[in-house]
């Protein structure tokens, strides 16, 4: 992998990251003008009315910049001065031109996503009719964009169903992670950028560039939305979100089956990279279901909400999420290129930080059960 690379993929973030923090900017004074706000309610911590229009900067900023990148290839294309940025990076933005229709109908989908959660914003749809939504724009971008796993299984129709469900959990779990000031943005960010060093890894230049433009968008609307936040990104941001993580878990490649550099558990690598978004959309749709409650109905019981009921601040509770994302996100790295028995290694320390997560969920249920017994 060039220099030239690297240097293009940090000009991505940098576009990404100023066009979203000036899209931002004019997002919150639209959701004013069109009373597009978040008012206070029993599940959320928020104590005033926020703006919501955080969704539009994200989707138009990733839209702008994909644009703007693809017309910049498509330039230097023309004009052929391949030679002038380096025989290896002229090879690198050739195949990343190659991914112009992938990209489009994956830019497309996200579309319709940004569209749905704007419009549950405003109306408040139904989590089903939603889901149906979800399912069909998963499994289009899954099929006619190759956005799919295809690892020990060929038939493109049974791959593209497997991969609509891995997108749709993916888009709901960041959908729930979305309940704290800066919490599903930040993290994000975090697994965009260990997406990022993994494709760099695997010499993935699409993707990797790919992975730069959606973690300097998150970035510029973090400027606004870490506590205490001036603008929510409603689900009209948090969908999107969701959806081009999984697009990019789905792209990158963990496995090198030919050079034989890691072992076939590195297949694991999104699960390990996802531990913490997936573990407080489990424990909160078990725990909803246990009490007889519908899992997709809003409450305070994720494990943001259990930190900060043990007494931290809001910016202590995001920042213990997002180291906890960190170091899941380390061993993600290592296990693409570990062999038997340091993989294993990997798993035992997710596990670990897993445990730590659980346990300080555990001190904050006791606290509650002893101050009900109290009353």
């Amino acid at each position: 992998m060039t220099d030239s690379v690297g240097v293009f993929s940090v000009l991505c973030f940098l576009a990404a990251f100023v066009v979203s923090i000036l899209l931002t900017i004019v997002a919150k004074k639209i959701a004013v003008k069109f009373k597009l706000l978040a008012h206070p309610k029993s599940d959320r911590f928020h104590s005033k009315i926020i703006p919501l229009g955080g969704g539009i900067a994200i989707y138009f900023t990733i839209l702008i910049v994909f644009l703007g990148a693809f017309a910049l290839i498509e330039y230097l294309l023309a004009k052929d001065i391949m030679e002038f940025c380096g025989r290896d990076f002229g090879e690198y933005i050739v195949g990343f031109a190659n991914r112009a229709n992938e990209l489009l109908i994956t830019v497309l989908c996200a579309g319709v996503l940004f569209l749905l959660g704007l419009w549950d914003d405003i109306k408040n749809l139904s989590p089903w009719s939603k889901l149906i939504v979800e399912f069909a724009v998963a499994f289009v971008v899954a099929y006619w964009a190759d956005v799919r796993v295809s690892l020990f299984i060929e038939n493109k129709i049974i791959t593209s169903i497997l991969s609509s469900f891995w997108i749709v959990l993916i888009i709901n779990v960041f959908n729930f992670l979305d309940n704290m000031d800066g919490a599903s943005a930040g993290i994000a960010v975090i697994i965009s950028l260990f997406l990022f060093v993994i494709a760099i890894l695997s010499g993935q230049v699409f993707v990797a560039c790919s992975a730069m433009i959606f973690a300097g968008t998150l970035a510029g609307f973090l400027v606004f939305n870490l506590h205490p936040a001036s603008i929510f990104m409603g689900d009209a941001g948090s969908l999107v979100i969701g959806f081009f993580i999984a697009f990019l878990t789905l792209r990158t490649t963990y496995y090198h089956e030919i050079t034989e550099e890691n072992d076939w558990y590195a297949v694991m690598a999104p699960l390990v990279i996802l531990a913490i978004p997936l573990y407080d959309f489990i424990s909160v749709t078990i725990l909803r279901i246990s009490q007889g409650k519908s899992p997709f109905v809003g409450d305070t019981q994720h494990f943001s909400h259990r930190l900060k009921k043990l007494g931290l601040t809001d910016f202590q509770t995001v920042l213990t999420l997002y180291l906890a994302t960190i170091a899941t996100g380390l061993g993600a790295v290592v296990l693409t290129k570990a062999v038997w028995p340091y993989g294993l290694l990997v798993f035992l320390q997710t596990i670990v930080v897993l445990e730590i997560v659980a346990l300080l969920e555990s001190i904050g249920r006791n606290d509650k059960k002893q101050s009900d017994t109290k009353q």
